[in-house]
């Protein structure tokens, strides 16, 4: 009953942000003012704020800033030493983060992945930790925004090419005009995650999360023995790792430390925060291309696998194979006895579901189907809700391509939203949803089949295999969170994994960038007759359908191999 109140009061505060929020939003992408700040920082940066991009500039943007912040995020690393509060060291006792870990590392913050192959309170020192890794979690997730929001703004352009194009995408966009990318980063930073996480911060504080920037206190225990428990600004970096569905943890333990997330309270608040904005979204789709109901079905999409997985994954916690779980009332292996299998199964599901990465137990003690439920999450596309603004886009690529496979069955050219699905939208969405697949089946056969990889398999058999599976799903997917018995030190996990999170990431944003600039070319056509509807239950239920149908015929005989073979064991 715990367990149930917890679910209920999430879904209540949720319930309560979406409209609120997802407006804000809304008229944050779609207003023609700037503020202050903002003008102060065009200027610094010379960009010309009044002038639209087409798509192409719109990706060489994104794509500039994100070389770029990976490459000061790999020399912060490599010169730590030089930096002030540098308490960290590098896993062979140095003062430097190795190259091949400071090139996983700057690209999975980058990437909005935040993979972790290291302890870092031991190897990153507070500078790195707060100017290097707490900023690329606000700027990644506003990355993530601004893509979702172009994509958008491709349904709601007119096709129009007389005008000047608006930074923000009212009024007649010049042909094939989708905004600003630095005015879109510029206003998710400034007047969305940053607010927001500044009162989170202060809220966790409230719970009993540290926010230190001592290196650590000395400590006896019961025993006599002296240790020290290291501190850091925890509450800071954990308020926009949960809110920008990053997931990067100070601390080793993730969000199981005491010091990260203390109470329960504090568990619900991090999956409040890491739910909110993936939620809100949907109403600002609804709201810019003025049918909400439309953002209603994506978000009755999302709700429906979220509350399935949590329910499968609940019941499995609850009811496990093996005598000793049975006798215990149920797989509390690997789990915070201050947050229960209700709690770690509520966050394992958001955090797979929402790109997020974060965990509060060990994934990798989950039971056979509680873990596979925790990795089929992730294949889906993590679109349950999704994370930050990679949620909105992917749940409307798959939008696509079930209005496409609806078309062929009647003969008819699908529309959406007013907007003809030629074979070049097509082509934008299926290269879209068929990278991650790509990267996750051909590295994980990779990581099997060639020699000495093996030696980093914690456990043989089934279970192996799926840390393996779990890993390239993770990366490919920009996740994050791991099944723990897989060692990812050496240099082909490191590099490997460190491709499939660029490639998982920004192939799919160049494909739905290229998208958005092709809808945002065509004039918007009446429905008629024969439009498929797209605001009702029908049409919510083929989303879902192909979402799950996509997902099966792609990794099901993987799946069987691994999950599926240990929770029928």
């Amino acid at each position: 009953m715990a367990g149930l109140a917890q679910a209920g009061l999430l879904v209540v505060l949720l319930a309560a942000a979406w409209k609120p929020l997802g407006d804000w939003m809304a008229r944050v992408y779609t207003d023609e003012r700037h503020w202050r700040i903002e003008r102060v920082l065009y200027r610094i940066c010379r960009v010309d704020a009044a002038t639209g991009q087409r798509w192409t500039t719109y990706a060489a943007g994104v794509l500039g800033f994100s070389f770029v912040s990976i490459v000061l995020l790999y020399v912060m690393q490599r010169l730590q030493f030089l930096l002030p509060l540098g308490f960290g060291r590098g896993t062979d006792g140095a003062d430097t983060v190795s190259p091949a870990m400071a090139f996983n590392t700057a690209v999975s913050f980058v990437t909005n992945t935040n993979w972790q192959s290291y302890v870092p309170e031991q190897v990153l020192g507070h500078t790195v930790q707060m100017a290097g890794l707490t900023v690329q979690n606000v700027l990644s997730a506003a990355v993530g925004m601004a893509v979702a929001i172009a994509l958008v703004r491709g349904f709601v352009a007119t096709g129009s090419s007389n005008g000047s194009a608006s930074s923000t995408g009212t009024g007649d966009a010049a042909e094939g005009r989708i905004g600003n990318f630095w005015v879109d980063l510029t206003r998710g930073v400034v007047r969305i995650l940053l607010p927001i996480a500044a009162v989170a911060a202060v809220v966790l504080v409230a719970t009993g999360v540290v926010q230190s920037l001592r290196s650590g206190f000395d400590v006896v225990g019961v025993d006599g023995a002296r240790s020290t428990l290291p501190l850091a600004p925890a509450a800071s970096q954990e308020a926009v790792k949960e809110l920008g569905t990053n997931g990067g943890g100070i601390f080793n333990a993730n969000s199981a430390h005491p010091f990260e997330n203390p109470t329960p309270l504090s568990n619900l608040l991090e999956i409040f925060l890491l739910l909110v904005i993936p939620v809100a979204l949907t109403r600002t789709f609804g709201v810019m291309v003025g049918r909400v109901r439309q953002g209603v079905v994506l978000l009755s999409v999302m709700s429906g696998l979220w509350v399935l997985f949590l329910a499968l994954t609940w019941f499995a916690e609850l009811h496990p194979n093996g005598p000793a779980p049975l006798a215990a009332g149920g797989a509390l292996e690997g789990k915070e006895v201050r947050f229960g299998i209700p709690g770690s199964s509520l966050f394992a599901v958001s955090t797979t579901g929402t790109s997020t990465g974060a965990v509060n137990a060990a994934h990798d003690s989950l039971t056979g189907a509680g873990g596979g439920v925790a990795l089929i999450n992730m294949l889906l596309g993590e679109v349950a809700p999704g994370g930050v603004g990679s949620g909105l886009y992917g749940i409307l690529v798959l939008a696509i391509i079930a209005v496409f496979l609806a078309g062929l069955m009647v003969g008819r050219t699908p529309e959406y939203l007013g907007k003809k699905l030629g074979r070049r939208e097509i082509t934008c969405a299926a290269v879209s949803i068929l990278v991650m697949p790509a990267f996750v089946l051909l590295g994980a056969g990779c990581a099997i089949v060639l020699p000495g990889t093996a030696d980093a398999l914690g456990n043989d058999g089934a279970h192996g295999f799926s840390e393996v599976l779990y890993a390239w799903a993770s990366a490919a997917n920009n996740n994050g969170s791991a099944f723990a018995g897989l060692t990812v030190t050496g240099d082909f996990f490191q590099a490997g994994l460190g491709v499939a999170m660029l490639f998982g990431r920004f192939v799919p944003i160049l494909a739905v960038l290229a998208l958005a600039g092709s809808l945002a070319a065509q004039r918007r056509v009446p429905a008629g007759a024969g439009t498929l509807p797209t605001d009702g239950v029908l049409f919510a239920g083929l989303v879902g359908g192909t979402v799950v149908l996509v997902s099966a015929l792609t990794f099901f005989p993987a799946m069987a191999l691994g999950p599926i073979a240990e929770a029928l064991s």
